[in-house]
């Protein structure tokens, strides 16, 4: 048996809650984790994974909501981090009722915590959720699906990795290597081809969407999946799970820049930040570059305006200018430095609201 200790990894994390539900009428098995609400309710998508195990699951459930507290804080947003995970194959255990037992757990947490789509789930399961709890965004009709807009606030991140690297934002000079082209990778491939990239690489394991992509772009190269890491590029964005800058990959890497819209891609953060940072590579922070997605529907909670939310989306730009500063200025990797910028946010707005104020 595993000795990993659910309550042992809060107190190092400063976790505040982990809920574990079952509803025996649909079979439906999650866990919702939320981290830190200083700066209001905890906010993370509901990923559906057929995981191996229940430690598998809720260690995923942990390190994403910890993510997304610092992806709110980031991205100046009154939010905090949290996350669903549900266990099943999501070729078998979609149903109505299945979602609209979710959206029931949801609600017991009377507004603690809301919800969205993530890996395996969509608006149409969100729409679902929403019949037993207003505490859902990315609903049809509003904000809609939120991968375009993370693959927009993404693209965002790479240009002010190329400003950063190069000098210059000149797409026409540069080449990428993108992994993962189901959802956010592909529209951010649709992007830099809108951009004229030099040349694109990409990999994925699914057929279905390989074929989308050389059918409507026969220009962009597909690769096997183990041989992304090595291309000669000047930026590999990783688009997939996390977990892929490790011990094996990172010294196969030749790109100048790493900037993608994967969570929690190292696997080790401190370890494989500092690799990366040793190799002098650029790696723009995944909670950061990738909050695209996050803020598109924060603004769904404020009264849903396109223009607003983009705007907001393209500060992602001057953000990542700055982690990067700092980082350089601290000498630590871009990582440590984005949740020194993150957690900076988090510990003034707890410090001004310590004198009560009736509103």
């Amino acid at each position: 048996m595993s000795d990993f200790k659910v309550f042992d990894y809060m107190e190092k994390h400063r976790y505040e809650q982990v809920v574990y539900f079952h509803d025996k009428t649909t079979g439906l098995k999650g866990i919702t984790c939320i981290h830190n609400t200083t700066l209001g309710p905890a906010l993370g998508g509901t990923r559906l994974w057929n995981y191996a195990s229940e430690e598998e699951a809720v260690v995923d459930c942990l390190r994403l909501a910890r993510g997304m507290t610092y992806k709110a804080a980031a991205a100046g947003l009154n939010l905090g981090g949290g996350k669903t995970v549900l266990i099943g194959d999501p070729d078998k255990v979609k149903s109505e009722g299945y979602f609209r037992a979710l959206g029931r757990y949801v609600q017991s947490l009377n507004g603690r915590y809301i919800t969205a789509e993530d890996v395996n789930t969509s608006t149409k399961d969100m729409d679902f959720v929403s019949m037993e709890t207003d505490h859902v965004v990315g609903l049809e009709g509003k904000s809609g699906n939120p991968s375009p807009m993370t693959a927009l606030g993404a693209f965002h991140g790479i240009r002010a990795s190329l400003m950063h690297v190069f000098g210059d934002v000149d797409f026409t000079q540069r080449t990428f290597a993108v992994q993962g082209a189901g959802q956010t990778g592909y529209y951010l491939i649709n992007k830099l081809v809108e951009m004229k990239a030099k040349k694109i690489y990409f990999t994925e394991i699914n057929e279905k969407h390989i074929a989308r992509l050389q059918k409507e772009h026969p220009e962009v190269e597909f690769v096997q999946p183990k041989d992304i890491y090595g291309l000669d590029v000047d930026v590999f964005s990783p688009c997939a799970l996390g977990g892929v800058l490790n011990d094996d990959t990172i010294p196969q890497i030749k790109a100048p820049i790493i900037a993608g819209t994967a969570n929690n891609v190292l696997l080790e953060e401190d370890i494989h930040g500092n690799m990366i940072k040793d190799k002098k590579i650029l790696y723009a922070p995944d909670f950061v570059i990738n909050a695209g997605g996050l803020i598109n529907v924060y603004h769904e909670l404020k009264g849903y305006n396109i223009g607003r939310a983009t705007r907001d989306i393209e500060k992602i730009y001057d953000r990542l200018l700055e982690i990067f500063k700092i980082a350089e200025r601290e000498n630590i990797h871009t990582q440590l430095a984005a949740k020194v910028f993150a957690k900076k946010r988090i510990e003034t707005i707890n410090n001004i609201q310590d004198n009560y104020i009736k509103r």
